[in-house]
């Protein structure tokens, strides 16, 4: 008899145990099923869109800035850097060769080299690691 009154004790006492254990379960389910839902969140691997400087910056050249078109233009030859090295955008790029031939064409920048004054401004790229590699 004293065995079978501990035994009913012990089923009593495991009911009890799982009743508790399920409902603890339930209401931690509930609670990690709203932990467990999926985050929204930026791709944490997506590039910066690159952006032109004049863009950035919220500049349109002119030819009468002729230290800022002379930034574009090669100190020794005279020559107008290319999109792959200066980063502009087409537009941009399009709109600052026309400002540099018609500063030129004014008297403000010389054709074939940099002006002397603008040899030390400081550089706004570089142009020996273009953005874009080159077939030279």
């Amino acid at each position: 008899m004293s065995l079978l009154r501990t035994f009913v004790k012990d089923q009593i006492f495991l009911c009890a145990q799982r009743l508790t254990i399920s409902t603890i379960r339930s209401a931690s389910s509930e609670i990690i099923s709203d932990e467990d839902a999926p985050v929204e969140m930026e791709n944490p691997f997506k590039k910066e869109r690159r952006q032109c400087i004049l863009c950035k910056l919220k500049i349109t050249p002119d030819y009468k800035n002729y230290r800022l078109l002379s930034q574009f233009q090669s100190p020794y030859t005279g020559r107008i850097y290319g999109r792959h090295i200066t980063g502009l955008c087409k537009s941009k790029q399009e709109k600052l060769e026309t400002e540099i031939t018609k500063a030129q064409n004014c008297g403000f920048m010389p054709y074939y080299y940099k002006d002397k004054t603008f040899l030390k401004d400081p550089k706004l790229f570089d142009p020996e690691n273009p953005i874009r590699s080159h077939r030279f």
